[in-house]
C-alpha cells in the first residue's frame, strides 16, 4: 500500500450487478453470486445486486438507474450477451450509453480464450454512461470467473480516469 495521498494511490470501485434472465431468481443466480464474491475478495463494495427479465428496455432501464447512482462506478450485467434470440444485453447496453469502451470486452474475451474457443461467440461490449463503466459478463458462473479475472486488475485505473484522474 503507497503512503495516504500518494498520488498513485487508486480509488476502490464500487459496483453493481444486473443479471439478465428469464429463468433465474436471486438464489439461482450462480454467476451474480460469484461476481459479487470476486469483488468482496479485492476489498471493494458491491452497492445492490438484482435480477431482471432478458427484457430490452428492463435492461436498458436498470443500467441507466444503477449507472446514474454517484455511488456506482462499475456496473456489471451478468447473462444475455451470447447468440440466443434472448440475449439482448449488448443492445440494452448501447441504449443506455453513450461512449464504447471496445478494450475491456476485446481483452475478456482473449483472456477467456485461453480456456474455450466459444469465447468469440461472446457479443459482450463494455460502454460509458457519464462516468460509470457498464461491462457485460457471461450468464454462466464458471465463464463470468473467467472474464472477471481478465478485467479486474484495470477497474481501479478506469475509475480513477472516469473521474478525471491523470494519466
Amino acid at each position: 500500500m503507497h503512503e495516504h495521498g500518494h498520488k498513485h494511490e487508486e480509488p476502490k470501485p464500487t459496483f453493481a450487478i444486473i443479471t439478465c434472465s428469464d429463468t433465474r431468481s436471486e438464489k439461482e443466480d450462480t454467476a451474480g453470486a460469484a461476481l459479487e464474491a470476486l469483488i468482496a475478495e479485492r476489498g471493494w463494495a458491491c452497492v445492490e445486486r438484482v435480477v431482471v427479465k432478458d427484457d430490452r428496455p428492463t435492461i436498458a432501464e436498470n443500467i441507466a438507474r444503477l449507472a446514474d447512482n454517484p455511488q456506482v462506478d462499475v456496473v456489471l450485467t451478468c447473462g444475455g450477451s451470447g447468440l440466443s434470440p434472448r440475449d439482448v444485453t449488448p443492445e440494452a447496453t448501447r441504449d443506455a450509453c453513450e461512449r464504447e469502451v471496445p478494450g475491456i470486452a476485446e481483452g475478456m474475451r482473449a483472456y477467456s480464450m485461453q480456456f474455450t474457443p466459444r469465447a468469440m461467440l461472446s457479443r459482450a461490449i463494455c460502454m460509458q454512461r457519464g462516468n460509470t463503466l457498464v461491462i457485460n459478463m457471461p450468464g454462466s458462473e464458471k465463464a463470468a470467473r473467467e472474464n472477471w479475472a481478465g478485467v479486474a486488475d484495470v477497474l481501479p485505473h478506469a475509475v480513477s480516469m472516469m473521474a478525471g484522474g491523470g494519466h
